[in-house]
């Protein structure tokens, strides 16, 4: 996910209509995650994403695991991962951010399913609420990224119709296109059991 100077994509890209969209974020550092959802939800609502479901984990290091989870559940198009690790006095900080990255890595190669990091790693407090404003939020371009990529994916593995983006529609692939129904397993824990921080 790069810096708010880079090229826009195209209007099409960014069409989440036909998307099925989950959203995991951490309860560690709770307001900033708060601030990342905000932004999040409503890119994806201005991009037209219906009713994106929205599970909470206890830290960056779990939110891998539910990502994976959903991911191979079927159920969803695209993934962001939110939430905010700040650096303290030990190594930990750099533990976690960069395991945390990792694994949403693998869920992106594993599963094919495009999980945008949103996980904002900051030096200090000002800094992760520079990010998470109104006028610069890593939740919003999560968004955006993960709306763009499952779009792209979708095109990648002729999910469209021929000639509609040109020569690069139409290859061959395995997965289904997003308009396609979908029998999704039900998660083990079942709606509701992940609740936000209070």
């Amino acid at each position: 996910m790069g810096e708010r100077g880079r090229e826009r994509p195209a209007p099409e890209d960014l069409d989440a209509s036909r998307l099925r969209v989950g959203v995991i974020v951490s309860r560690f550092n709770p307001d900033i995650s708060r601030r990342l959802l905000r932004g999040a939800l409503e890119a994806l609502a201005e991009h037209g994403a219906a009713d994106p479901e929205v599970v909470w984990v206890p830290g960056a290091m779990e939110i891998p695991l539910a990502a994976m989870t959903m991911a191979e559940s079927g159920a969803f198009d695209a993934l962001l991962a939110l939430g905010c690790v700040i650096n303290g006095e030990t190594a930990h900080f750099q533990f976690v951010a960069g395991e945390s990255a990792a694994g949403l890595m693998h869920v992106n190669l594993d599963t094919g399913v495009p999980c945008a990091n949103g996980i904002l790693t900051t030096y200090d407090r000002d800094q992760a609420l520079a990010r998470s404003g109104p006028k610069n939020n890593k939740g919003a371009e999560a968004a955006e990224t993960a709306i763009e990529m499952a779009n792209l994916l979708s095109r990648l593995q002729g999910g469209v119709e021929d000639g509609e983006y040109g020569e690069e529609a139409g290859l061959a692939g395995e997965l289904r296109r997003a308009d396609q129904p979908i029998v999704p397993r039900p998660l083990k824990s079942g709606r509701g059991a992940s609740r936000p921080p209070s």
